[in-house]
């Protein structure tokens, strides 16, 4: 379907869905919240995407944050529905069944680095910048960036960039475990677009057992997590895909995937 605030390309098994609002920076507003919830839960259900990469259009940013004009108008009412509709976004994508790359080509700023940390996978450009500046505005990280961030990197880092607000580097955010790779700005694409390829020729039930297992484990204690991965791992052995690897390893070839 067509949208106001976001563009889609389809590239084999992969879908890049781009925020395209490079003159407010990509800021988010309520309508791009709307938009990028309903793109996200398309790509979802679209047995032909097996991969999903998100970006921003334009060389300054990914998502510069949320739409600071817009926020200035909300009472308190309306900012609560305008957190709880961040959230459910991130909470959205970070459930998908399908992998979701971050390709970070600029300021990843409060509600952009909020979006860049419910992916399940962050490519940077060395160019890009990242942090929760909320605080300089007089409010709060309202999508969620305070619980992700906490269990990405701790209480101590987690508290000095949210008290702080002071962005760091792709090279820092990668030291944290916040990025998982930082590329020079003209390498950003391809090596999406190579990790997007290697994601898409796994095994769909493979992949979604894994993001089950580790995002639900993430919250549960470790007994509860070995047993979602014992049923997902059963999943698994009861599929085509899981004879047509294990058939590639022993007659040493590569395994052609089906989702099956």
């Amino acid at each position: 379907m067509p949208y106001d605030n976001l563009l889609t390309e389809d590239r084999e098994a992969v879908r890049t869905i781009t925020v395209n609002r490079p003159d407010k920076l990509n800021a988010l507003n309520r309508q791009t919240l709307l938009e990028l919830h309903q793109a996200m839960s398309d790509a979802d259900s679209n047995e032909a995407v097996r991969v999903i990469v998100l970006t921003g259009a334009g060389e300054k940013a990914f998502v510069a944050g949320a739409d600071i004009g817009e926020i200035r108008q909300q009472s308190a009412v309306q900012a609560r529905a305008f957190s709880a509709l961040g959230q459910n976004l991130m909470r959205l994508i970070q459930c998908l069944d399908k992998p979701v790359i971050a390709a970070i080509n600029g300021f990843a700023l409060g509600g952009g680095m909020e979006l860049a940390l419910a992916c399940h996978l962050r490519i940077a450009s060395n160019n890009a910048r990242l942090g929760l500046p909320e605080i300089r505005l007089g409010i709060m990280p309202g999508f969620g960036g305070t619980q992700r961030l906490l269990r990405l990197v701790g209480t101590t880092r987690a508290l000095e960039m949210t008290l702080t607000g002071e962005p760091i580097t792709a090279g820092r955010a990668e030291a944290l475990g916040i990025v998982n790779r930082v590329v020079e700005p003209g390498e950003l694409e391809t090596a999406v677009a190579e990790l997007a390829g290697q994601l898409a020729k796994a095994a769909p039930e493979a992949v979604r057992g894994i993001l089950q297992a580790i995002n639900q484990g993430a919250d549960a204690d470790l007994q509860t997590g070995l047993a979602l991965e014992t049923a997902r791992f059963a999943l698994c052995c009861a599929t085509e895909d899981m004879k047509e690897g294990t058939g590639a390893f022993l007659e040493k070839r590569a395994p052609q995937f089906k989702g099956q």
